[in-house]
């Protein structure tokens, strides 16, 4: 019996090695700007990205509300960058852990939703997020973490989060770091066991490095993460629907 080969897989796959292979990234609807670092830019990787914004998927509904009906869109989005040869997928908002598992289960590579997908690698760590009344036990368990893990928002009013949950077209770049290392000194002061912090918003990794010096902690985010999973050959390892090892490592 001759077993055919899908023409398709020929492009990325090779000799058994992948070729011109990138990591697609679900952008969020927004306008905001991005600093060097921001998972929205593509010198933020070293390795190739291609990024589809999904329509409608505003701060408001994504990280406010958690509406259901993006999740679809999300979905479609993502499939749309795996038929143009994405080998992994991940989104530019921390709070999409929470359809971890959704995605997963609709696609054929691995997903990476959310910095908060480290947590469960970590002893004790603690999360600086965008909104704190907003990231739930939900957002945590769907990522494989403890929800009594400390969570510490960046102040309510505070200028970066007007705007990135207002989207706004303007970012102060200094009161930014100030309001990222402020959330970070409040989390350790509250829980000073916390040995190790994650950024669970994707635009606080322009300010990991302020928040290292001023808390004396392990800062990851999610341009961090990423770096780990593509070194780490995770999209690599199994080119086919459902590889059960694979799948298995990532579906919580």
């Amino acid at each position: 019996m001759r077993i055919g080969v899908d023409p398709e897989w020929l492009e990325v796959w090779k000799n058994g090695r992948p070729v011109n292979t990138f990591l697609g990234i679900l952008m969020l609807d927004t306008h905001f700007p991005r600093v060097p670092g921001d998972i929205g830019r593509a010198d933020s990787f070293r390795f190739p990205v291609r990024y589809l914004t999904v329509p409608g998927a505003s701060p408001e509904r994504v990280v406010l509300r958690a509406d259901p009906a993006l999740l679809q869109p999300f979905v479609d989005a993502a499939r749309a960058l795996c038929d143009e040869g994405a080998a992994a997928i991940a989104t530019s908002c921390g709070f999409l852990s929470l359809w971890q598992r959704e995605l997963l289960a609709a696609l054929p590579v691995p997903v990476w939703t959310s910095s908060l997908l480290k947590l469960r690698e970590l002893r004790r760590p603690g999360v600086v997020t965008v909104d704190a009344q907003s990231l739930s036990d939900a957002h945590l368990l769907a990522a494989g973490a403890d929800p009594a893990t400390p969570v510490e928002g960046l102040r309510d009013g505070c200028a970066l989060q007007r705007t990135l949950l207002g989207d706004l077209p303007e970012l102060d770049v200094d009161a930014a770091a100030r309001d990222t290392v402020e959330a970070a000194q409040r989390l350790v002061a509250q829980s000073p066991w916390v040995a190790d912090i994650v950024l669970e918003c994707t635009n606080l990794p322009p300010y990991a490095a302020a928040v290292r010096a001023a808390t004396g902690r392990p800062v990851h985010d999610i341009v961090s993460f990423l770096h780990e999973r593509w070194a780490a050959g995770d999209q690599n390892r199994c080119p086919i629907h459902n590889c059960a090892a694979l799948r298995s490592r990532w579906l919580l």
